[in-house]
């Protein structure tokens, strides 16, 4: 079984149904529930979907969407390792440090899926768009 972070994106993707993006990030989840994948997040991409959504979805139908997401996914708590790790690196980007960090502290993370992959291409990690992801798995 291959481990798969995902990233925030994906997790908005899935949620919002963005066209044409979601259907991905439903393949991908559908994965998880059929345990064919193990999927990880980070505790700060959780709840920055939740903070992004909770303009288009209501409160609690919101919390029991992600609360069913769990069922289906890991999650990766951003400790001070973590974070002292992002602010001393190379990325640009401040937020995807934390992601690529939290990735890392996976021993065994074989894809980052995310549609940024601009800031994601000294990840350490394979680094795939979600469509490329569903045709590797």
């Amino acid at each position: 079984m291959k481990n798969v972070f995902v990233d925030t994106n994906i997790l908005i993707d899935l949620l919002a149904d963005r066209a044409p993006f979601s259907k991905f990030a439903v393949e991908i989840f559908d994965l998880a529930e059929r345990k064919q994948v193990q999927l990880f997040t980070s505790s700060h991409s959780f709840a920055t979907t939740h903070y992004l959504l909770k303009k288009y979805i209501e409160e609690k139908e919101l919390r029991e969407i992600l609360y069913s997401l769990l069922d289906f996914m890991e999650l990766i708590s951003i400790d001070i390792s973590i974070i002292k790790k992002s602010l001393i690196s190379n990325h640009k980007d401040f937020e995807d440090a934390i992601q690529i960090y939290a990735a890392h502290s996976v021993s065994n993370i074989d894809f980052i899926v995310t549609r940024n992959l601009k800031d994601f291409k000294d990840a350490g990690i394979t680094v795939l768009p979600p469509d490329e992801l569903i045709r590797f798995l």
